[in-house]
């Protein structure tokens, strides 16, 4: 078998070639090039500090590794260049074209414990022309700009333009250890006034990290990563959730939501903090971290010098339920060299850990297994994500309640495995860590049609 870092090397889940990533920041198309920006840590495994690391693609498949974009430089963020977003403005460039802007967290830390006291939250904005130089850092919020009851932390900016007019997220944890969403505004997308603070109904977790607002089809949603949820057998079940509020009208209008109504974006283990940008198509493109915090379970087995990476790309579209469906960009469809279709009997075999697997027309009930290790089990109104060898690196069962199973399409890259139920009416992400040479995909159901394709292309 080839080397645990290259066979387990995703090829269309972004990576860093050595060190630690996390949460996807400053998502945006620009000047051509679509610009994927990440929490980088290129220390790893040794404790280092947190910059972004930067991916350019002009199709979302082929991407370019552009290293560190943004490290600590000035005393407001001399601890880290935490999570943040991209603001594209058309026309404001010295030369005529677009200018990017980046919004991100600087962290420091002194004394404390770091929650109540001994940290500072500023948010910082750089500019670029170019996508690839940046400007010098302007600090636009400092902690006496938030409401006095908060704690220290407030982070992660997420801006967009609105009706002639600039706005601004951030996740915020109060004194009394609530989670709820600040929302500022701005006409200049530099200066910043509070406008309200966003909060559910009854305490729904301590911390709403990386919010965003997802304006799909006609509809506005908040999401938020909710910490200090209390885990239960279907929902809630990793440390830390993603997902998301309907809301009845415009999140700028939104004061109050109805914790009740949270709905969770991914059922896997491995899916946070997530986020979404617009193309020049006017797609609204969501991408996750493939990774969780604060866990037990490995993403970095021996023999790895990186760690961890992100979700594929995936558009979003409004199903007719009024909730989210989640879908693989178009673009990776390209990508599939030939169709092996999958027998009851046999199942399949494939030469490499690189897959699209589609189940169409299910009926009742389905067991699948990759390599007799990684199971997807659909019974009982329950799809079920399970590992029966060492493959999961300690991960154990997630369940995601479903009414019917008709169609599921499962993505196998590397050491990655996304499931897609009803065209994304659910979605189930994890990392996985398989030890054979070959793919074999084994099936049990009656369903009309079941294909495997290798999918092809290199990162």
């Amino acid at each position: 078998m080839a080397s645990a870092h290259e066979s387990w090397r995703p090829r269309f889940h972004l990576s860093p070639r050595t060190g630690w990533l996390n949460d996807p920041n400053g998502l945006c198309q620009f000047r051509g090039y679509y610009h994927a920006f990440h929490q980088y840590d290129p220390a790893w495994p040794k404790a280092g500090k947190k910059g972004w690391g930067h991916f350019r693609s002009r199709d979302l498949l082929n991407w370019e590794d552009m290293g560190a974009a943004l490290m600590p430089s000035i005393p407001e963020d001399a601890d880290g260049v935490y999570s943040g977003s991209a603001l594209i403005q058309g026309g404001a460039a010295s030369d005529g074209g677009d200018l990017m802007r980046l919004y991100y967290t600087g962290n420091v830390k002194y004394e404390g414990d770091h929650i109540h006291t001994g940290r500072d939250a500023n948010e910082i904005m750089v500019t670029s022309e170019d996508g690839e130089n940046f400007s010098e850092k302007q600090v636009l919020l400092r902690p006496e700009d938030y409401p006095s009851d908060l704690t220290r932390h407030v982070r992660d900016p997420k801006v967009w333009e609105q009706d002639g007019r600039y706005y601004m997220v951030l996740g915020a944890r109060r004194s009394d250890d609530v989670g709820g969403v600040l929302l500022y505004g701005s006409d200049d997308a530099e200066r910043w006034e509070l406008v309200r603070r966003i909060e559910s109904e009854r305490p729904f977790g301590y911390m709403w990290e990386c919010p965003d607002v997802l304006r799909v089809d006609g509809h506005e949603f908040l999401s938020v990563s909710p910490q200090g949820l209390p885990s239960e057998p279907t929902r809630w079940q990793n440390i830390y959730q993603s997902g998301y509020f309907p809301l009845d009208g415009r999140l700028v209008d939104t004061e109050v939501v109805d914790e009740s109504k949270f709905v969770e974006l991914d059922f896997g283990p491995d899916f946070y903090a997530p986020q979404s940008f617009v193309d020049d198509s006017g797609r609204v493109i969501l991408i996750g971290w493939m990774g969780m915090p604060d866990v037990d379970y490995s993403s970095a087995p021996d023999g790895l010098e990186w760690c961890h990476c992100l979700t594929l790309p995936r558009e979003l579209s409004v199903g007719p339920d009024g909730l989210l469906r989640q879908w693989p960009v178009r673009e990776l469809g390209l990508e599939r060299i030939s169709a092996q279709p999958i027998s009851a009997s046999a199942g399949a075999i494939l030469p490499r850990h690189y897959a699209d697997i589609v189940l169409e027309g299910i009926e009742g009930e389905l067991h699948m297994s990759l390599d007799n290790d990684l199971t997807l089990d659909f019974a009982d109104g329950m799809l079920v994500l399970g590992f029966s060898g060492k493959g999961g690196c300690g991960r154990d069962l997630r369940r995601c309640p479903l009414d019917s199973l008709s169609e599921l399409r499962v993505i196998v890259d590397g050491s990655t495995v996304e499931a897609y139920a009803n065209h994304g009416e659910r979605v189930i992400s994890t990392r996985w860590f398989p030890t054979a040479d070959t793919l074999l995909v084994s099936l049990h159901t009656n369903c009309q049609k079941a294909n495997a394709w290798e999918i092809g292309g290199m990162f």
